[in-house]
């Protein structure tokens, strides 16, 4: 499998809320879960329901290690489900996010690679 990854990318557990916001199929709604890694252009999350790839998403991420909390639209590019754990993985890339919100992950991933949390 090829990395098609752009930017550096930090394995952290934050909470993370999710608000599908364009899934034809279901109602709009709110669920929390727990990121696995950050970058700059995305997340991958681990939560109990199944997000399908496409699909439009609200992502307020709080960074425990930064007491600020980031807000972006973000777009299912992958999923898988996690058996053993009963719950899905999915990997979501930043579409539509803020450049004071890109520039703030930017900086907090950049302190935690250099070890100056």
């Amino acid at each position: 499998m090829q990395e098609k990854r752009r930017m550096p990318r930090i394995r952290e557990s934050n909470e993370v809320t999710i608000t599908i916001i364009a899934d034809r199929k279901k109602p709009v709604r709110q669920k929390t879960g727990a990121t696995k890694d950050i970058s700059a252009s995305g997340v991958r999350i681990q939560t109990d329901i199944f997000l399908p790839v496409d699909a439009l998403l609200n992502v307020d991420l709080s960074l425990k290690k930064l007491e600020k909390k980031i807000n972006a639209l973000g777009k299912v590019r992958w999923t898988r489900m996690i058996v053993e754990e009963g719950s899905y993985e999915a990997g979501v890339e930043f579409v539509n996010a803020p450049v004071l919100a890109i520039q703030l992950l930017r900086d907090y991933i950049r302190r935690i690679i250099s070890g100056r949390t």
